[in-house]
């Protein structure tokens, strides 16, 4: 296995290009549980930490929204930092950030990471799914924008070309409640049994999901967005700010439950895994709606 160290953003592109099998590696909290297991062994490793712009974030740039709206996300930041400093800005990974592991793993992991593993399982997918997030990636070639839902193709594949890297994550500041939960066998060092995230977005009087490790790759809940979508609209909630109804939170739930396509693992059934799907998205739900009827339209109001 050879080891290869870039100085910078340039040399990371030129050394990816010259070896397209070469596996990315910065904090590590993936590839390095796969080699120390003998689960892989690739020909080379590019190590990235030497890259320090892929550690930063900022506000501004291309994105889904007007540019001084999005958060532009280096590859490399921690989950920590965006514990630390997104919690208003991006609440839904925030509270995704909080349920990963441990401290010492916060410290190192990244939503890169997860975006470049593409488990099913990763922690931040459900709240970049929700908060409809972009990838940016790039090789000598030209950089390019992804969209999240075009990113995950495959159990633990995504759509990079062998010669390109991910750079960025773009997201649209929240403009409204944000929730995450997830269910796993203990409250930390846990794979997740599965996951979900919710967004509302009142400007464009809409709402997403994600769900998490309850099928072949991370996935949105679009029937059920597109029923609880008109539901809003129709009974005027955005503008009254009523308390919605029991019929429409339990049909959203039923439908969340039922875009789950789970497997029967270790770690839970697949029929335990779809209801526990439907129980966080009502959950989820109304915390998310008693948040926007109260006028909290940012931040994250707690940790399921």
């Amino acid at each position: 296995m050879e080891f290869l160290r870039p100085a910078d953003w340039g040399e990371a592109l030129a050394a990816k290009a010259a070896h397209p099998t070469a596996v990315p590696i910065a904090g590590g909290t993936d590839v390095m549980v796969e080699i120390n297991f003998d689960h892989r062994r690739p020909g080379y490793l590019l190590d990235l930490n030497r890259i320090t712009e892929l550690r930063e974030w900022e506000v501004g740039g291309v994105g889904a929204g007007a540019a001084g709206d999005v958060v532009r996300l280096g590859a490399s930041v921690p989950y920590t930092r965006i514990m630390e400093s997104l919690r208003r800005e991006l609440p839904g990974l925030a509270l995704a950030a909080h349920t990963v592991a441990s401290p010492q793993i916060r410290n190192r992991g990244s939503v890169g990471g997860n975006l470049g593993t593409a488990s099913p399982a990763g922690d931040a997918h459900p709240a970049l799914l929700a908060a409809g997030a972009q990838v940016e990636v790039e090789s000598v070639r030209g950089s390019r924008l992804i969209p999240i839902d075009a990113f995950y193709t495959g159990v633990k594949r995504n759509a990079l070309a062998p010669d390109e890297l991910i750079r960025a994550v773009h997201v649209t500041k929240a403009d409204g409640p944000q929730q995450y939960s997830k269910v796993g066998t203990r409250n930390a060092m846990v794979i997740a049994v599965c996951a979900f995230g919710l967004a509302l977005h009142p400007d464009s009087r809409t709402v997403r999901t994600g769900i998490g490790s309850a099928a072949p790759t991370p996935i949105r809940a679009k029937a059920a967005e597109e029923f609880l979508n008109a539901a809003l609209e129709e009974g005027g909630f955005w503008d009254n700010g009523r308390t919605l109804t029991p019929s429409v939170a339990k049909r959203f739930a039923e439908l969340c439950s039922g875009a789950a396509n789970p497997i029967d693992d270790v770690r839970g059934t697949a029929s335990y895994r779809r209801h526990a799907v439907g129980i966080m998205a009502r959950r989820a739900l109304g915390w998310t709606w008693e948040s926007y009827r109260r006028g909290t339209s940012r931040g994250a109001e707690g940790v399921a």
